[in-house]
Order: structure tokens, then sequence, then C-alpha cells
């Protein structure tokens, strides 16, 4: 029995061993090059696009000044692009220093860290935006004082802007909601959808929406509930158990990452998930996790790892002088049941032991 027990404490160990020597070179695999998606002419993510093999620079000329600044750093989509940005600055040996202002709600707090932040010295700014159109002014500031802002993830309409690193949020919700549209032809009969696109006002949300109803709207899907909040999960979980209550028939849940979450935790206390199905229409760790258990049924992946690098690379071309692409995004594609095993981990998301990071010195 002490033999047998001995033994599998060395199966275990030579497990573990083996999972961190495969931890290890995983992130010390190159990221590049990199199939991305170029808009031109740039800043329409309605322009042509052409896949393009990105490469960023091996090491910057001096170490540049870059601010980072976040809607917030409440969920584990943010702290993957998190990893982006202070791993690139890291590797082409920059420093970083990356603000966050707690949420969605929060655009006049995001303002003021972006103005201090160029108050205290940055010579380029890398903002993901809590609103499309509420950061123009300050953007056009920044502008004028000859700082460099690229625009990460999110979307901003302002003419001034250096650079975008990003992927069309309508394409993801596209995605998310032709999946299930190919599974509910019209010709089946309807099928009630709750949609949960984020918090209202932010650009990536107001894109999402659209491409999610595009999708469905000649399938046999009818939205029932379009509820709109920030990515905090006590909000999303607010928003799915007020649905639910009004909704009984509802088939299928579908939103942002914290909102399928919370729906994964409320379907399961009510016995309900074998009758509602979930899906996210962005991709983090607690989708990647209830993918391979079976609890979501896919997401859509903008390879938020790699948009974080390629915008401080981006912003460390800019700085100087070197040519750089003005507007890019990983090619976006869905992941379920069928690739989760075999997609690039890295690309999208955090090693699981990472923790958050807010200056690279």
């Amino acid at each position: 029995m002490k033999r047998t027990a001995v033994a599998a404490s060395a199966l275990a160990a030579g497990a573990l061993l083996a999972f961190t020597n495969w931890n290890v070179q995983a992130q010390d695999k190159k990221w590049y090059p990199f199939s991305v998606e170029e808009h031109n002419p740039p800043f329409d993510m309605a322009s042509p696009v052409k896949e393009v093999m990105y490469e960023p620079l091996q090491k910057a000329d001096k170490k540049w000044n870059i601010c980072v600044s976040f809607p917030h750093m409440k969920d584990a989509y943010w702290l993957a692009v998190d990893y982006g940005v202070s791993e690139e600055a890291k590797d082409l040996g920059v420093a970083m220093h990356l603000v966050e202002a707690g949420g969605y709600t929060n655009l006049s707090k995001q303002i003021s860290q972006i103005e201090d932040c160029a108050s205290n010295g940055a010579q380029a700014v890398v903002i993901g935006a809590i609103s499309y159109d509420g950061l123009n002014e300050t953007v056009k500031r920044l502008h004028d004082k000859n700082i460099p802002v690229v625009d990460v993830i999110n979307g901003m309409s302002s003419k001034d802007l250096s650079a975008k690193s990003l992927v069309s949020f309508e394409t993801m919700g596209f995605k998310a909601g032709e999946y299930i549209a190919k599974q509910n032809p019209k010709s089946a009969g309807e099928v009630e959808v709750a949609w949960f696109p984020g918090p209202p006002g932010a650009g990536w949300v107001e894109a999402g929406n659209k491409g999610f109803n595009d999708a469905v709207k000649d399938s046999g899907l009818k939205v029932v509930a379009t509820k709109y909040g920030d990515t905090g999960k006590e909000v999303q979980l607010k928003l799915v158990e007020d649905v639910l209550q009004a909704n009984p028939n509802i088939k299928y849940i579908v939103g942002t990452s914290p909102t399928t979450e919370a729906a994964v935790q409320l379907l399961r206390e009510r016995n309900l998930s074998d009758k509602i199905k979930v899906l996210s229409y962005y991709f983090t760790p607690g989708v990647y996790d209830n993918i391979k258990a079976g609890r979501v049924m896919a997401a859509p992946t903008d390879s938020a790892v790699v948009q974080g690098r390629v915008a401080i690379d981006q912003a460390v071309r800019i700085l100087e002088g070197k040519p750089y692409l003005k507007h890019v995004g990983p090619k976006i594609y869905v992941i379920d049941k069928s690739n989760i095993n075999s997609f690039d981990y890295a690309s999208s998301l955090a090693p699981a032991d990472w923790k958050p990071v807010f200056s690279v010195n």
C-alpha cells in the first residue's frame, strides 16, 4: 500500500514537472510571425483587408515611456491584454505603466488617468477605450502634444489616432450568432434567445450587437431580450436572473464572458443546464474551462494577447519613425469542443498562474 502511494506520488510529481516544462516552453516560444488582417484604408472597419504575417521589432532603440489605459481589470479578458502589453514591453526593452478606470461607467476617471500619464512624461499612450466617442477630445490633446495614441481592443472614432490594434467586434458578434443560427434554420420553427452585449455606449458593444442581430435575423432565432450592463459578474448575474424570470422559454443565452460565467452558475443551481445553452462572443479562461467541460457551446476568439503585443510594437515603431501598420487585428475564428485542445492558447489567454502587471521598468 505504501509502495503504491509512493509510486502514485512519483507519477504525480513527474506529471507536474512535465506540465511545468511544457508551460515554460510554451511561454518561451516566440509569438510571431502571427497572421493578422490589415485594413486599407485604415480606421474604417468596413475597408478591405489583406492577410499579413506580423513581426515585431526585436528591441527598441531606447527605453521609451509608454502609458496603457484600460477600462478595468475585473475580468480575465483584460488580464490577457495586460499580459500582451507587459510581455511585449519587456521584450522590446521599454517602460510601461498601466492604469485602469474600474469599470465602463467611469469615463471621467479614464480621461483623468490618461491626462495624468501625459503630465508624468508618457511618450505614447495605448488606450482600451470606455467610450467610442467620449475620448476624442483627450486624444486630440495628446495629438497636439505630439504624443501618439494607439487604439487597442475597443475602438474609438477619433481621427487623431496614430494606429489601431483591434478586430471587428461586429464580426465577433456575427460569428457567435452565426454559430447557433446554422443550427436553428427558420424552417425548424422559432427558438428564443436572450442577448447580453455588454456596457451601453462602448464601441465594441454596439458593433457586437449589430453583428449578432445581423447573423440571426434570417434564422429561426428570436431575440426576446437584449440587456446591456457592465462586465462585472454580479451585474451580469442580476441581468440573467431578470431575463429568466420574464422569459421562461429561452433556449439560448449569448453574451459577454462574465454573462456566460454567471449563466452557467445560475442554470446549474436551477437545474436548467440541459434546457438552456450558453455561448460567449469573446474568449477568456472561464469560457475556455466551460467549453472544455461542456457548459458553454462555443466562443469566437480575437487573440487578445496578440492585440496587446501589437499595440506596444506599433507605439515603439511610431516613436522611432519606423514603418508600421496603421490598422491591424488578428483573424477571428470560433473555438468549440472540436478545436479546444488544439488552438493557440498563448495568443488568446494569459498563463493560468499569471498575475496582473501594472509597471514594466
